[in-house]
């Protein structure tokens, strides 16, 4: 498949025009992969079954893909403004199995495949026009305008592999193969497996800053593990392999399980792998867009959990020591093999980046080494949960990239599938999934008598995100109560019969307001643009506890735990959800509240006046609307020909209330006359800020 070679380039050698027009093929070749995945659905009906009931239809990804180009290049100032702002609404959040992700079908009126369609083509037109047109230098760094034109093309290239998930769980009767009928001949022979030594050592992770290559944010930092001596399994697990833990009753005997996997099992009642098909007294494999009869040859796809239940189950069986490896002794069985990176490839080595099958292949068909399947043919699960490296940072355009997924409940995956391209393909990607998700991922095993050291970075270390925390739940200075805890005083004061009314907190960073409302009001929304800020709310909901460090002087750092007793709120959890959303795009069914809440958002937004014109929408008759500013207008966030004060006109000083004021007295009356509430917020132990929220309270004419 040489027209869909997706090879990512290299950012910082070359010509700048040369450069350009490799850009513009790389979008093009992955634009057309994304779809003809799509061509492979015979009718409309498809795009509307939902495969997988943690996952939204596949109308979803179709429109999803584009959505994200376009949200990004407005956020980078690159697209002046939004081309669809309901598509750009409805398909920007919902692709993980995140609490504040609204997979509730009832919520989406999902449009006609022809109109997304088109608007995939609008959108086409569009990055084509950029990339032909924006000023190009060399090299192309986080800082350079085509970041996030690249960032884009690699997001659609995840969104082709898991949506070709998805459509592998459609029924095989809605599907044509399209391109994806390369399947590779199966040998009847049986391939036994058998441990290799690899020798220990230290290894060094993560990539630096201005590495050749497009990185997110979690590829970066540095980080070094010493490896002890290990054996590893020469081939990856097979289906033939694996079947002796199926018919040793391996799905329903509880010890060789987890507590977390039993849970899984007992839940999805799975006695074999998800892609294997019972056929009489044997059993077929469904690929993507087929049944095949069962290739035994072929690596055995599961999740995590299962690989871990058959990890315990043949450690007891052969009397070894055996688990899944984790991603420093992967690196240490690349770098044992002497596998390149992907711009040294003249053809790729193993079943990787669409250049050789459209699916999975014998497990001993591409060799490295000693191994076989090191990299490509199915992702190799690992026992390594993912965070970040020491000296990572969020990448302002994706701020929830990556760190919602640092829960110690996503473990990484390593090594790439048959349909893994672009970023995928390289030596540095890293990507996780939930341990119950399916991915097109296998494993292989290793032997070692060391018990992996595991990271989970419990506490929130990101230093704005932190600093919400410590302004949210940290203690009072200089005798100022916390923000939230002084709007909820004015909410109680202002607002009559709460328990009758719905709540809406539209800028809910982490989450006291929205804590303290729902022990009065009836119910509440609490909405914020970024999961990373959602996150550590959601943690103290579900968990009772929330963990972050503060800087204390220099290097040093507070820990801090927060106990949702210890806070003493009179909430009713249940009453209480929080969501992602973006507050000039918010979704239709945010609607009918008694009661709206915006502090300190107004200042952030691209277009603030948007907001203020449309949220009456949000209200019911007669309902109260509660907006803060501290008015520090920015260009970084707002232009000034959308700032709402802070400049002069016709000589005369207009303020932000001006501004305010002027757009709300169409829909609003003013209740009376704003109030100024001062609070500090801590950035270390001996540096605070005091600021004033200006707030104003008004009622739905």
């Amino acid at each position: 498949m040489k027209e869909f070679n997706l090879k990512t380039p290299n950012l910082i050698e070359g010509q700048p025009e040369n450069k350009r027009q490799e850009i513009r093929a790389y979008f093009l070749r992955t634009f057309n992969l994304d779809s003809k995945l799509y061509e492979t659905l015979k009718d409309e009906k498809a795009f509307y079954r939902r495969a997988d009931p943690l996952r939204h239809p596949l109308i979803f990804y179709f429109g999803h893909t584009m959505c994200f180009y376009v949200n990004k290049l407005v956020l980078a100032g690159l697209l002046p403004q939004h081309i669809n702002r309901e598509f750009e609404s409805m398909f920007a959040i919902g692709v993980d199995e995140m609490s504040w992700d609204d997979l509730n079908e009832e919520n989406y009126d999902w449009p006609e495949v022809e109109e997304v369609r088109a608007y995939r083509q609008k959108v086409k037109s569009k990055i084509l026009e950029l990339i032909d047109s924006l000023p190009l230098q060399l090299p192309i760094d986080w800082e350079n305008k085509f970041w996030p034109i690249i960032m884009g093309i690699e997001h659609q290239n995840i969104h082709i592999e898991t949506s070709s998930v998805l459509i592998r769980q459609l029924p095989v009767e809605m599907l044509d193969d399209g391109i994806f009928n390369n399947i590779s001949e199966i040998p009847d022979d049986t391939i036994e497996n058998e441990l290799i030594a690899v020798k220990g050592k230290k290894i060094k992770l993560g990539k630096s800053e201005g590495h050749k290559f497009y990185g997110w944010d979690l590829e970066y930092g540095h980080f070094s593990e010493k490896v002890e001596n290990f054996k590893a399994s020469k081939f990856l697990v097979s289906n033939a392999e694996f079947l002796e833990f199926v018919k040793d009753a391996g799905y329903h005997t509880e010890k060789w399980w987890t507590e977390e996997g039993w849970s899984w099992r007992n839940y999805k009642k799975a006695k074999h792998p998800l892609f294997w098909r019972k056929d009489g007294n044997g059993f077929k494999l469904r690929l993507m867009t087929k049944e095949i009869p069962m290739p035994w040859s072929y690596p055995v796809e599961i999740n995590y959990l299962e690989a871990k239940a058959f990890c315990n189950w043949k450690s007891a069986k052969i009397g070894k020591s055996l688990r899944l490896p984790t991603e420093a002794e992967w690196y240490s069985i690349v770098e044992s093999c002497g596998i390149k990176d992907v711009d040294e490839w003249k053809k790729a080595p193993g079943n990787i980046n669409l250049e050789h099958y459209t699916s999975p292949c014998p497990i001993n068909a591409f060799a490295f080494g000693d191994f076989y399947d090191v990299i490509g043919n199915v992702w190799q699960w690992t026992e390594t949960p993912i965070t970040g490296y020491p000296g990572f940072k969020v990448h302002p355009l994706y701020d929830d990239f990556s760190t919602p997924t640092f829960d110690g409940k996503h473990n990484l995956i390593k090594g790439g599938s048959w349909i893994s391209t672009g970023n995928e393909a390289t030596l540095h990607a890293r990507y996780a999934f939930r341990r119950h998700f399916y991915q097109h991922a296998g494993f292989r095993y290793v032997e070692s008598e060391h018990e992996p050291k595991i990271r989970v970075d419990s506490y929130v270390t990101e230093e704005d995100v932190a600093i919400s925390c410590e302004a949210n739940y940290g203690e009072d200075h200089f005798g100022l109560k916390k923000l939230p805890l002084q709007i909820f005083e004015l909410i109680k004061e202002k607002v009559e019969n709460a328990y009758e009314k719905r709540f809406l907190d539209l800028n809910s960073d982490t989450g006291r307001l929205a804590f303290e409302a729902s022990g009065v009001f009836k119910e509440v929304t609490a909405i914020d643009s970024s999961a990373r800020f959602i996150q550590p709310a959601v943690e103290l909901q579900k968990n009772g506890l929330l963990r972050y460090v503060i800087k204390d002087e220099g290097d040093l750092q507070i820990f801090k735990d927060i106990l949702i007793e210890d806070l003493k709120l009179k909430t009713n959890i249940g009453n209480l959800e929080f969501m992602q959303d973006d507050a000039l795009k918010l979704k239709k069914k945010f609607s009918n509240y008694d009661v709206v809440c915006i502090i300190n958002l107004l200042e952030q937004l691209k277009d603030p006046s948007i907001l203020l014109r449309s949220i009456h929408e949000r209200l019911n008759r007669n309902g109260i609307l509660i907006i803060g500013s501290t008015c520090q207008w920015n260009e970084k966030y707002t232009p000034k020909e959308h700032w709402l004060g802070g400049f002069k006109k016709d000589g005369e000083p207009v303020t932000g209330f001006d501004g305010i004021k002027d757009i709300l007295n169409k829909k609003f009356q003013l209740k009376e006359k704003p109030l100024d509430l001062k609070y500090s917020i801590r950035k270390s132990s001996k540096s605070f800020e005091i600021q004033t929220c200006e707030v104003s309270i008004w009622q739905k004419r």
